[in-house]
């Protein structure tokens, strides 16, 4: 397991998301204060690049460069406000989640299906006692 490679990864998920996050943010500012370009934005969001936030970034540079500045900052501004809180957060997170499928999937594994007993002795099979004749 490398696990570097996986702290890379999980980092640059993470930018993007947070680059969405930003998006989302100036789209909501946008359409109440410039909504011919928030409506622009949007459709420019809408390519499918800003699952690749550095990707992203690149194309708007090129399209509509203050928009990407915009974007970085308030990206950058996300990060330095969640980043402090982000590993206890996702930890707590996981091992609250982990939890919970372990307790769910111990529920269904362990369910018995409790079936009402017969009223009719006739209807009794071999393998069920006939609690009838028991004294106490």
């Amino acid at each position: 397991m490398d696990l570097k490679q996986v702290a890379k990864d999980t980092a640059k998920v993470l930018s993007s998301y947070l680059t969405y996050q930003a998006v989302r943010i100036i789209l909501t500012q946008l359409s109440e204060t410039n909504p011919p370009l928030a409506y622009w934005l949007n459709n420019f969001s809408s390519t499918g690049k800003i699952q690749d936030g550095e990707a992203y970034l690149q194309e708007l540079l090129q399209t509509k460069q203050d928009m990407a500045f915009r974007v970085m900052t308030v990206r950058q501004h996300l990060a330095e406000e969640v980043a402090e809180f982000l590993p206890e957060m996702v930890l707590a997170n996981i091992l609250q989640a982990n939890m919970e499928h372990r307790r769910q999937h111990l529920e269904r594994i362990t369910q018995l299906t409790i079936t009402k007993p017969s009223t009719h002795p006739e209807q009794q099979t071999d393998s069920e006692p006939n609690l009838d004749n028991l004294s106490s």
